[in-house]
C-alpha cells in the first residue's frame, strides 16, 4: 500500500482534489457555461462585429503613442506566441521539460489544453468573422475575435500554474498574459475586446480540462515533490536508536 501511494498519482492525491475529480462534470459544465456566456456576451455588445467604444478608444490611444521602442518588445511577443514558435516550437519544449520532469500527466493535459484552445479559437473566428482593425502592423490570418495568441498564453498560464502550484508561476503566467493582450493590441492586430475573449477561453478551457484530471495531477505533484531520501534519514535515525 505504501508503495502504491507513491506510485500511483490519483492515490497521492489529496482528497480535495479527488473529490473535484469525482465532481468534474458538474465543475466543468459550469465553466464552460460561464465561459460560453461571457463570449456570447462580447458578441453582442459588439454591434454586430464592429468595434465598441472602448475598442477605438483604446486603439487611437495606442496608435497616437506609437514608437520604434516599443514596436521591438512587441513584435517578440508577436513571434512567441504565434506562428511556428508559438504554435510547435514553445508547446515541444514545454512538453519535453514535463517530460523530463517526469511530468507525464502534466505533459498530456498541457498537451490537450493547447490543442483544444487552438482549435475553440479557429472555430470561433469562422464563426463571428470579425474584420482586424485597419492600423494593424503585422501579417495575420482571417478573424480577429477571439485572439489566438492571447489564449494561447493565458492556456498556458494557468496550464502551468495549475501543474507547479506556486505563487511565482502564477505571477510569471499573469504578466506574460497581459504582456501578450497588450502587444497585440499595440500591433493592432486585435481590438481590445479580442484579447479579453481570448483571455477568457484560454483560461476557461485550462480549468474545464483540468477537473477531470485534477486528482492525477495533484497526485503527480505529490510523488515529485516529495522528498526521496525521507524514508532513508528514518531508517537511519532508527537503527541508531536501536
Amino acid at each position: 500500500m505504501e508503495n502504491e501511494n507513491r506510485t500511483n498519482p490519483e492515490v497521492a492525491a489529496a482528497p480535495k482534489a479527488r473529490r473535484v475529480s469525482h465532481l468534474w462534470p458538474v465543475v466543468s459544465a459550469i465553466v464552460a457555461l460561464l465561459l460560453a456566456f461571457g463570449l456570447g456576451a462580447l458578441v453582442v455588445l459588439r454591434s454586430n462585429a464592429f468595434a465598441l467604444g472602448v475598442d477605438t478608444e483604446w486603439m487611437d490611444e495606442l496608435v497616437e503613442n506609437r514608437a520604434p521602442f516599443w514596436e521591438v518588445p512587441a513584435l517578440v511577443m508577436n513571434y512567441l506566441g504565434g506562428g511556428v514558435i508559438g504554435v510547435f516550437l514553445v508547446p515541444i519544449i514545454v512538453i519535453v521539460a514535463l517530460l523530463f520532469a517526469k511530468r507525464p500527466w502534466g505533459a498530456l493535459y498541457y498537451f490537450v489544453a493547447t490543442v483544444l484552445s487552438a482549435g475553440v479559437v479557429q472555430l470561433l473566428k469562422q464563426l463571428f468573422g470579425r474584420s482586424r482593425p485597419e492600423d494593424i502592423l503585422v501579417v495575420s490570418d482571417f478573424g480577429s475575435f477571439p485572439s489566438g495568441h492571447v489564449a494561447n498564453a493565458a492556456t498556458m498560464a494557468v496550464a502551468l500554474a495549475i501543474i507547479f502550484p506556486k505563487v511565482w508561476v502564477w505571477i510569471a503566467g499573469a504578466a506574460y498574459t497581459v504582456l501578450m493582450l497588450l502587444s497585440r493590441t499595440y500591433l493592432g492586430a486585435h481590438w481590445l475586446t479580442d484579447t479579453i475573449g481570448g483571455l477568457l477561453l484560454g483560461a476557461g478551457v485550462a480549468v474545464v480540462l483540468w477537473a477531470p484530471l485534477a486528482a492525477k495531477l495533484d497526485g503527480e505533484h505529490t510523488i515529485v515533490t516529495r522528498d526521496p531520501s525521507a524514508p532513508q534519514l528514518q531508517r537511519k535515525q532508527a537503527a541508531g536508536k536501536g
